[in-house]
């Protein structure tokens, strides 16, 4: 039991933890999600499914999870259960997304939220039908260093925003691992490429009027293992480049017309150390105007967790709505058709 803060006739109200269940053991689900979501002040795992029921039972003994199914419909029916996060394989995201808001479960849907286009939007109707929310679990959303950079830009601490500029990398050529499988949604632009993208939309406030793509796929996979990108935005652009065959590095820089913000880990963000933003008054090239502001430790997964949670309870919205993820989705086809088209694409 948690307070919220109010009172009614000299008492505290005390709110009950949000109950979660969780679809597959995925690992962001079993070493970044769950560890996170347990040390919340608004969530709650009850329970955790898999097709094999006996790595739901080891999930679940070392997790500390009270339930374990053997199956995704038998954690669906639990009546205890309010809400389930779906760290599923792309392709099955919104499959088993509609079957848990159709079971009455609000749901928190890893990224990307669907496929396509098209394919997320059949949830906006799944969501009205069934009254329950549905967002998307982009943490960054939610992470104090990404308020913080987009709260410092609107004071106009580096002038106007004019551009920014990232790099998401890392080395993943496993043919077994999902993410390497074509058909199941794998690749690096549904990956990690989204990152830069949904941010960059965040950071801006504006959505994108044109992309364009150069996209490398590997030869034996077929999935895009090295793209770059331009999005152009009303008031400035977006350059970044993301791989899923390079070094292990990522970085996002702001620049404006009076001085630049650089985040050092921008996405996975650390849980147990502080993270560090660059603030450069633009005064040299030599980094004489450089002031380093740190943001404290949290988990950006418990984060998350509870901003969900807490607008279950509180009837909210959740951090990434349908309508967020549909758009973010609409620039990624977009980066698509620019790459086999060779031309600027409209989202």
């Amino acid at each position: 039991m948690i307070k919220v803060g109010s009172e009614t006739e000299g008492r505290i109200v005390k709110q009950d933890k949000v109950k979660w269940g969780v679809l597959g053991v995925a690992s962001i689900a079993t070493k970044k999600v769950i560890p996170g979501m347990r040390n919340g002040e608004w969530s709650e795992i009850t329970a955790i499914a898999s097709r094999d029921l006996k790595k739901a039972k080891e999930a679940a003994r070392k997790l500390g999870i009270p339930k374990a199914y053997g199956s995704y419909e038998e954690l669906l029916a639990d009546t205890e259960i309010e809400a389930v996060y779906n760290p599923l394989p792309n392709h099955l995201h919104v499959p088993w997304s509609i079957k848990a808001a159709e079971a009455g479960k609000h749901v928190l849907c890893e990224k990307p939220l669907s496929l396509t286009v098209a394919e997320a939007r059949t949830l906006l109707s799944v969501r009205e039908r069934c009254g329950v929310k549905i967002g998307e679990a982009f943490m960054v959303k939610t992470h104090p260093q990404w308020l913080r950079t987009r709260e410092l830009i609107h004071k106009g601490v580096i002038g106007e925003l004019r551009a920014i500029v990232g790099a998401f990398s890392y080395f993943n050529r496993d043919p077994e691992n999902v993410r390497n499988k074509v058909d199941w949604g794998g690749g690096g632009m549904m990956d990690i490429g989204c990152y830069p993208i949904t941010t960059s939309r965040f950071i801006f406030g504006e959505e994108p009027a044109r992309v364009a793509g150069l996209i490398e796929r590997d030869p034996d996979f077929k999935t895009d293992r090295l793209a770059s990108v331009i999005l152009e935005f009303p008031s400035g652009q977006t350059v970044f480049t993301c791989s899923m065959q390079m070094v292990p590095y990522q970085r996002m820089q702001f620049l404006g017309t009076k001085g630049r913000i650089e985040m050092e880990i921008p996405f996975n963000a650390p849980n147990d150390r502080p993270t560090r933003m660059f603030i450069d008054d633009g005064r040299d090239v030599f980094g004489g105007g450089i002031r380093t502001e740190t943001i404290p430790v949290c988990d950006q997964y418990t984060v998350q967790g509870d901003a969900f949670s807490r607008a279950i309870r509180e009837g909210i919205d959740v951090p990434v709505p349908l309508e967020d993820a549909i758009a973010n989705m609409t620039v990624i086809e977009a980066v698509f058709r620019a790459g086999e088209s060779g031309r600027w694409e409209r989202p």
